[in-house]
């Protein structure tokens, strides 16, 4: 039965994935980059369905986040509506104070355009709709399968990026970003993203 199960979620996954052109995603503005290394991105306010986990390890962290959201755009909301998936799914990444330290990952679904005035209410507790400020953030983009140490070495090559360039950073947190179903095997989107300097946080 649990076999089924997993199984039936799959199916549902490729087919709401489909191919990532059709999803809606996020509105920005793109920003004058030095180099050809990374973009420049303003992105607007808008609402995004998220959930929090805590943990040591990313990858666990980032498929129990998505699973809760999987399940609210499944209808696990008030109304028990069904809600179009969208791209990318996003992870705010919080470091622990020290390596023996849990860090807060909060996984992150754009609400369509049709639901931004009022999204369905979440069933789940752990499931919020959050209200995301205007925020600018450089973005490093990658391809292939990612996981935390590939999106940790991206992540190093976009401080280099800019730390090159004389551009003001936060240096945590940060936001991983996918754009593709798991079952896409090429032309695969990722993305690691720095917050400006003088942005406000969350």
């Amino acid at each position: 039965m649990r076999t089924f199960a997993i199984l039936l979620f799959f199916v549902h996954v490729v087919k709401m994935y489909d191919t990532s052109q059709g999803l809606q995603s996020p509105k920005f503005t793109a920003g004058e980059s030095k180099n050809q290394d990374y973009e420049v991105r303003t992105y607007h306010t808008t609402k995004w369905v998220s959930t929090e986990v805590t943990g040591m390890q990313f990858d666990p962290a980032l498929s129990a986040g998505f699973m809760r959201l999987f399940r609210y755009i499944q209808g696990s909301n008030e109304p028990r509506q069904k809600v179009e998936m969208t791209a990318p799914v996003t992870c705010l990444v919080s470091p622990g104070a020290g390596p023996a330290c849990e860090s807060t990952f909060t996984v992150s679904f754009y609400v369509p355009e049709q639901h931004q005035a009022a999204p369905p209410k979440p069933s789940d507790p752990d499931v919020y709709i959050e209200d995301r400020k205007e925020l600018t953030v450089f973005v490093r983009t990658y391809g292939g399968f990612s996981n935390e140490q590939k999106s940790r070495e991206q992540l190093l090559k976009l401080v280099e990026s800019l730390q090159r360039d004389g551009l003001g950073f936060e240096e945590k947190p940060y936001y991983t970003a996918g754009y593709d179903s798991p079952f896409k095997l090429t032309n695969r989107r990722n993305e690691v993203w720095l917050l400006k300097k003088d942005d406000e946080k969350q």
